[in-house]
């Protein structure tokens, strides 16, 4: 079984980070241990009503306080298949960017880069401005994956769900994680 890292930042877009745990749990061969900032409780009353952190640790196999920096994720001895953020906010990604670990979302993403394992940040912002632009490129460069969850048409979207699952499926194709989550081109 695969062991697989998700992080939930206060960003807009709460509901990717749902999407992503749910469709894991559906697949059922992978250990998803979960690590939410602090600022999602505030985003989940906003955008996801009927949605509880509780909740939502409970889609997952383990989840962590964002300040539990003892946590096995926290450690690159903990082997896993990699890591994403989903939604990633711009402070969660400048941290990476940075080297920050100053909380176990980042100091879990700065420990996947430094392994050489896949780290998926989907970014939840727009406008960009030249900051986050660099902060993306410093990632990229550190060997992250920037994969912002941009629209796609060519399914035939009927709900919004269609749209986040193709979001959702996006990440777990580069984690190389089988889904049929939307319908691929022919």
């Amino acid at each position: 079984m695969k062991r697989l890292i998700v992080g939930i930042s206060g960003s807009s877009g709460p509901l990717l980070g749902i999407r992503l745990l749910e469709a894991l749990k559906k697949i059922g061969e992978v250990e998803v241990h979960l690590v939410m900032s602090e600022a999602v409780e505030k985003t989940l009353q906003h955008e996801a009503p009927g949605w509880s952190s509780g909740q939502v640790r409970d889609l997952a196999f383990r989840s962590y306080a964002s300040d539990a920096i003892d946590a096995p994720i926290a450690s690159g001895s903990f082997l896993t298949a990699g890591m994403v953020v989903m939604p990633c906010s711009m402070r969660s990604l400048a941290a990476i960017a940075c080297g920050m670990g100053d909380n176990l979302l980042t100091r879990a993403a700065d420990v996947t880069l430094k392994e050489r394992r896949p780290l998926v940040l989907v970014p939840r912002e727009t406008p960009l401005n030249l900051a986050h632009l660099r902060n993306m490129v410093s990632v990229t460069e550190m060997g992250g994956i920037i994969l912002p969850p941009m629209l796609a048409f060519y399914q035939k979207p009927q709900s919004i769900d269609d749209l986040l699952h193709h979001c959702v499926g996006k990440a777990l194709d580069l984690l190389k994680i089988p889904h049929e989550l939307y319908q691929r081109w022919k």
